[in-house]
């Protein structure tokens, strides 16, 4: 073999090996001829094609958009390839965008060099095209994400599994005070109280277990050492290989929000105190209990260590004030001092001219001016925020003052103040309906006990006259003209007797001394007495007697359940006038005596039935031409509810009424609970 024949030969076989290799290489690399046709491509150039190109019949760009950097569609001959064709020169890394009829579009590096024969004549061009797409959308994505996390409100820090800090936004910086220069390449703690180390092991332990931590509440501190609260949300960094190497942190200031919460909850609490105080003691009326609730509802609602209310008592000197109520604090810290004087301090407040609230009393002018302690007692609460409000009657008269207390200064603002002038205008309202009360309630005791007393004395008298006349009666023959009058003049007394021993049962019952004496007896056997009793005296109505049987043994007082009959059978007569017959009846059911008296006179109207039993209450249509105290049906109503039984009506309105009480038959015990 010759030696242009081995030369040819090596020529052939390096081409091949070359050929093959380019083959195989994962970058696209093609060739065309001075005309542009392709006359060689790999696989790689293929896929980047998206179809297989005929040699020497389609041009490099087969067909495709191709447009810059700048998103310009490009002409063939201002595309890389073109370039090199029409200038022999050239061309390295031009960025260049390949559209392709499905809309996909790829980013790509475009490498063409010129291709010359041995003259030096162009002959063609070789091209080599990186795909850098993934590439630039890994970058895109990089960029956007560093600009969110740069603009971000919140804190973004990354760290690695050992804790130290890698990466640092502007709202990190603004957070916790440090730059990124100062705070990169630090441990993370730097940001943790040392009391919450622990929590930062839990972190990294979750986070290597691949474990995403969200909105973890914690406490974290800034540069200058002061504790923030923050809201935390861990997610793991993973490498390529998908392995955690570290963790981001979104760091959330919850400061503001969570003093918001707080605000809400404080107002919500405090509005539930003001919806409860107002029910209460619009409910009340004891005076003490309404003050002591005014009291200690205020003093939880400014949040005042300790709260008073000295009432405007004044002594005979006309300078003391007398403790009424106490909350948050021992009546004994305050006993063993003098009263508030009528001083600088204390005067803006029982003379009512103003509310005072002090940040600093100790510091104010008016404090401290006065003998013997010119200042705070010795062992006194200690009172550095001070805070006083008028408490005034509906008469604008100033009843005493709302104080309170804290050892702290500028504990109290305005909303506290406002809060308890609220609460204050509540209980004067309150206070006043308890003064009422009072007063009602102590004309009702002297009238209660001025009816005891009359009534004892005038029982005397009454019984001696009752005597006399019963003697006068008796030495009078039949036909004396002066019989029928003294007879009438004992019936009176009798019925002035009769209203005596009312009054005195009243009185009885009021003061819880109304006697009973239990004892066995034929219930029957009574109702038969009586009404024979009563119809001797009251010959005008038939009183009609329906019995269940001859004879009924109960434990009960007898004379008081005769009582009882008696003043419903008089009152069914006296209350149908124009009635003739009063139906009694006796029943038993449920293990229970009932009795019920009907008669058929005016009736009651609807709305008097809940008031007939009430002392002194007497029907209105009937009261002005009936004679009575209006005290019968409530005596009834006792003895009846001293039996464990009750005593209602029923009544028709111009029709009638009926009256029942009934009580257990088996009362043996009930008496002794």
């Amino acid at each position: 073999m010759g030696e242009n024949q081995l030369s040819a030969l090596k020529a052939t076989f390096s081409n091949l090996v070359a050929l093959n290799l380019l083959e195989d290489l994962p970058v696209a690399v093609y060739s065309c001829n001075k005309e542009g046709y392709i006359t060689s491509f790999n696989k790689a150039a293929v896929k980047l094609w998206g179809k297989t190109p005929e040699l020497n019949k389609d041009k490099w760009h087969i067909n495709r958009e191709i447009f810059d950097a700048d998103g310009a569609l490009l002409k063939p001959e201002e595309m890389p390839t073109g370039k090199v064709l029409k200038y022999g020169k050239a061309v390295k890394q031009q960025e260049i965008y390949i559209k392709h009829p499905d809309g996909n579009i790829n980013c790509i590096l475009s490498n063409p060099k010129p291709l010359f024969n041995d003259s030096g004549e162009l002959t063609g061009a070789v091209n080599i095209l990186i795909d850098i797409t993934e590439q630039k959308n890994a970058e895109s994505k990089q960029g956007m994400l560093a600009s969110i996390i740069e603009s971000s409100e919140d804190a973004i820090v990354s760290k690695n599994l050992a804790g130290i800090i890698t990466s640092w936004n502007y709202a990190a910086q603004r957070l916790f005070g440090y730059t990124e220069d100062e705070i990169i390449g630090k441990h993370i703690t730097v940001l943790i109280p040392e009391d919450r180390y622990d929590e930062e092991e839990l972190i990294i332990k979750k986070i290597r277990a691949n474990e995403r931590i969200e909105h973890f509440e914690t406490i974290r501190k800034t540069k200058s050492g002061e504790e923030i609260q923050i809201s935390l949300t861990i997610s793991p960094i993973r490498n390529s290989a998908n392995q955690v190497i570290g963790a981001s942190k979104i760091i959330r200031d919850i400061g503001r929000q969570k003093k918001s919460e707080e605000k809400l909850l404080q107002y919500a609490e405090r509005l539930e105190i003001l919806n409860s105080i107002g029910q209460v003691i619009s409910a009340e009326l004891d005076i003490q209990s309404i003050l002591q609730k005014v009291t200690d509802a205020t003093t939880q609602l400014c949040g005042a260590k300790f709260g008073a209310f000295f009432h405007n008592q004044v002594n005979e000197q006309g300078e003391s004030y007398m403790l009424f109520t106490l909350s948050g604090a021992p009546r004994e810290a305050f006993e063993k001092f003098g009263m508030p004087r009528n001083t600088a301090v204390f005067h803006p407040t029982f003379s009512g001219e103003r509310t005072v609230r002090v940040d600093d009393i100790t510091k104010d002018p008016r404090y401290g001016k006065n003998a013997p302690h010119f200042g705070m007692p010795k062992g006194h609460l200690p009172v550095v925020s001070y805070l006083a409000v008028p408490v005034r009657a509906k008469s604008g008269e100033v009843i005493g003052g709302l104080f309170f207390g804290h050892e702290q200064p500028a504990r109290f603002t305005i909303e506290h103040e406002q809060l308890v002038l609220a609460v204050a205008a509540q209980a004067a309202v309150a206070l006043d309906n308890a003064k009422l009360y009072e007063d009602i309630k102590q004309l009702n005791e002297k009238k209660d006990e001025f009816i005891g007393l009359a009534s004892h004395e005038l029982k005397t008298p009454v019984t001696s006259l009752k005597g006399y006349l019963q003697i006068i009666a008796r030495n009078l023959s039949p036909d004396d003209k002066n019989k029928p009058l003294a007879n009438r003049a004992l019936e009176q007394v009798g019925k002035l007797t009769t209203l005596i021993s009312d009054l005195l049962d009243v009185t009885k019952i009021q003061t819880g001394k109304l006697p009973f004496t239990y004892a066995n007896f034929d219930v029957i056997k009574l109702l038969s007495e009586s009404r024979e009793i009563l119809q001797q005296t009251g010959p005008s109505h038939e009183l009609t007697l329906n019995l269940p049987f001859k004879e009924l043994i109960i434990n009960a007082d007898c004379q008081r359940i005769e009582q009882v009959i008696i003043n419903l059978v008089t009152n069914a007569v006296k209350y149908s006038p124009k009635a003739d017959k009063v139906i009694i009846e006796a029943t038993v059911i449920n293990n229970k005596f009932r009795v019920s008296v009907q008669d058929f006179g005016i009736g009651i109207q609807p709305d008097q039935l809940d008031r007939v039993f009430s002392r002194f209450y007497r029907v209105e249509n009937l009261a002005s031409h009936m004679s009575g105290l209006g005290i019968g049906l409530y005596i009834c109503q006792e003895i009846v509810n001293r039996h464990h039984g009750r005593l209602w009506v029923e009544s028709t309105y111009g029709e009638g009424s009926i009256f029942y009480f009934e009580i257990p038959i088996n009362t043996n015990d009930l008496h002794h609970g």
